[in-house]
């Protein structure tokens, strides 16, 4: 026979559920704008029956229900829209980071402008000009001079700063490796307490949260592929995708070590096992997306190709120059005034360190003695036909990297791609930007806390207490009545 206190358990299991529902709600206000947080509910199920009371209940169907308890709190979350999310988010991160490289390079080159090399070259081929009609004025050969010293400054400074940027995003490219390194750490040490919790039937929803938020963060960084762990118990295995064979970032508890060499390919990891980097990395692994790949294509690729366009065309553009006001039949005041055979032949640009990269200035004896700037083709002192030759090099066509074109074109090309190919990586960022937002406003429609519907669970919860205090109450009466009630003579 069932117990007469089986009413005031019933009540009790009811009051215990709702109660945990209450509380569950609660944590999701609380966390309403806490990032990464995942929507929880109190799943409820039905307590084991029991038969029903009566002269045959051992050998009776059990259908007396005893109640409601709170079988698991559960979260809300949809793995294909993070599956997605995620492959959206290394597109994004890669994109990113070409479009920002585009950004600084298209910054420093600041076209059009007056401090660019246009600018500075435009300068100088008009200072030619004006010396061919007045080749023995001291002031048209200083302004000259200054021009060439200007260019050649504006030169070396372009270059200069495509060598920091360069150095930069080394030093960027390490902070990211090592930031992949400490996120799949994390995953590895939250994948072990998760282990060890999950087998004793605990639901550690916050260290869930947790991984979930470190993978996000690590999907911009590199092109990654999760899946539920081979060794079980809640834990995740973390790969490099698209890799034949696979390679693991996180397996089980173990985080792997991902090293950069600084003479490494365009796109090119290296792997190897935890806890420190070794000194020769092996398993090389092939990026094909993420924020570390933009990184790496920028320092391979992008500012290595724009400077080996910008040297091509400075070589020839002072190669040019120089041959013609180095030329046996170009005169300078000196050679006029000493009425020399042949020209000096001075080069007008010289290298100021030969064994670094290019570096041109202006010759220390044109700009000590302005008079060995060689503007005439005759011992005539205002003849200025050799400084027309040398104007007349802006509308020369020359062969500079297989093309045919002449300096300034050449340069506008150089501008003219790059603005498009950074146009490209802007409008690439601008798409996977909204398609990471599509994805994430989906998310959060199933994981995000929403406030008007968690109120209205609070005060479907609240009811629910209430009722089953309820049933306590009449269960107490009852009790009350049969205990001391029943057989009162009164």
């Amino acid at each position: 026979m069932g117990s007469t206190f089986m009413g005031l358990e019933l009540g009790k299991r009811a009051l215990y559920a709702q109660r945990a529902a209450l509380n569950t709600t609660g944590n999701n206000i609380s966390n309403a704008n806490t990032d990464g947080y995942t929507r929880q509910r109190a799943e409820f199920q039905a307590t084991k029956e029991i038969p029903y009371i009566g002269m045959s209940n051992e050998v009776g169907a059990a259908q007396l229900g005893t109640g409601v308890e709170v079988n698991k709190i559960v979260r809300l979350r949809d793995g294909f829209l993070d599956l997605q999310f995620r492959n959206q988010n290394q597109d994004l991160g890669y994109f990113e980071a070409r479009a920002d490289t585009y950004a600084r390079v298209e910054g420093l080159l600041n076209e059009p402008s007056e401090i660019g090399i246009a600018h500075a070259m435009d300068q100088f081929w008009q200072g030619w000009e004006e010396l061919s009609k007045t080749p023995d004025s001291a002031a048209t050969r200083a302004v000259l001079a200054q021009r060439g010293v200007a260019l050649a400054e504006t030169f070396q400074y372009t270059n200069n700063q495509l060598d920091q940027m360069s150095t930069d995003l080394n030093r960027v490219i390490q902070v990211e490796v090592s930031n992949i390194n400490s996120l799949t750490e994390q995953i590895g040490i939250l994948n072990d307490q998760i282990a060890r919790l999950v087998p004793n039937n605990f639901q550690p929803n916050q260290m869930y949260d947790q991984r979930d938020n470190l993978i996000d963060q690590l999907s911009k960084l590199i092109n990654i592929d999760v899946r539920p762990s081979t060794s079980g118990n809640g834990m995740v295995d973390v790969y490099v995708s698209n890799q034949t064979p696979t390679q693991a970032l996180v397996l089980g508890k173990t985080a792997k070590v991902v090293t950069y060499p600084s003479s490494g390919s365009a796109n090119q990891i290296s792997i190897d096992n935890g806890p420190a980097p070794v000194t020769t990395p092996s398993n090389p692994i092939t990026l094909d997306s993420g924020e570390l790949l933009g990184r790496i294509e920028a320092l391979t690729q992008i500012i290595p190709n724009i400077k080996s366009k910008l040297t091509s065309m400075e070589n020839e553009f002072v190669s040019q120059v120089n041959q013609i006001h180095s030329s046996s039949s170009a005169y300078n005041l000196d050679d006029i005034r000493n009425s020399a055979a042949t020209g000096e032949g001075l080069n007008f640009f010289v290298d100021a360190d030969p064994s670094a990269s290019t570096k041109w200035v202006v010759n220390p004896n044109i700009v000590t003695n302005l008079n060995k700037i060689a503007a005439a083709t005759t011992q005539n002192a205002g003849d200025g036909s050799n400084a027309t030759l040398i104007a007349n090099i802006k509308k020369t066509i020359l062969t500079i990297n297989g093309s045919s074109t002449t300096v300034d074109d050449y340069y506008q090309n150089i501008i003219g791609q790059m603005g498009v190919d950074s146009q490209q990586a802007k409008r690439m960022q601008n798409n996977t930007q909204m398609l990471v937002d599509q994805v994430d406003n989906q998310r959060q429609s199933i994981s995000g806390v929403s406030l008007d519907e968690e109120m209205t669970n609070m005060i479907r919860y609240q009811q629910a207490y209430n009722a089953a205090a309820r049933v306590v109450t009449v269960m107490d009466e009852i009790l009350d009545k049969m205990i001391n009630g029943m057989g009162s003579t009164r």
